[in-house]
């Protein structure tokens, strides 16, 4: 890609991304144009239609602001783990907006979150060979605890306090146990395609 193209690409999804949240969904593509200083046709040459503009800005928020702490690997694997689930969390909160026109679009939902349960793999295996989560856990699990925490989301408690309280009953479920987990079921948990299990 060209130095010029590469630069308005990277407008018009930093554009995006701003518009969706402060406008909403109804966020037009002339809009996002306007904010990103360049034609409606720019825009049109690099994006054919609306759906792959929410494709790269879905997939240009877990690029920039959750798949970075997966990478975080220090002395401390249980916070590194625990640290990684908690930004997924609050950028997808920070990020409603975007979270929910991605879900509109299961199908690169789904491949794009695919891509972030891959990156926690890693973490969870350091977890597990450190001894500080049960060594029964699959990745499916620590998903299950995004998408659990999420589901206590609500407006009426906007400091979290409800949500702070489930991610840390639910992580403290990761620790070793003397109790082993049943199985999995055999195509994942209710809710899972969200985050692309």
């Amino acid at each position: 890609m060209r130095a010029d193209a590469a630069r308005n690409y990277e407008r018009i999804v930093g554009s995006a991304v701003t518009a969706f949240e402060e406008i909403g969904p109804e966020a037009t593509l002339e809009e996002i144009a306007e904010r990103a200083e360049v034609s409606v046709m720019t825009l049109y040459r690099r994006f054919r239609n609306r759906d792959q503009l929410i494709r790269a800005v879905f997939d240009h928020v877990l690029a920039t602001e959750i798949e970075p702490m997966t990478t975080v690997h220090t002395d401390d694997p249980w916070r590194d783990l625990v640290g990684a689930l908690e930004t997924a969390i609050e950028v997808l909160i920070r990020r409603q907006v975007i979270h929910s026109l991605a879900l509109e679009f299961q199908a690169f939902a789904a491949e794009t979150g695919q891509r972030f349960v891959r990156s926690l793999e890693p973490l969870l295996r350091r977890a597990i060979d450190a001894e500080v989560v049960r060594p029964e856990l699959e990745v499916a699990d620590v998903v299950a605890v995004i998408v659990m925490t999420m589901a206590t989301v609500h407006p009426g408690d906007p400091a979290g306090a409800g949500r702070r309280r489930y991610f840390a009953l639910l992580t403290e479920g990761l620790r070793p146990s003397t109790v082993t987990l049943p199985p999995l079921p055999p195509h994942g948990f209710p809710g899972s395609s969200a985050c692309g299990q």
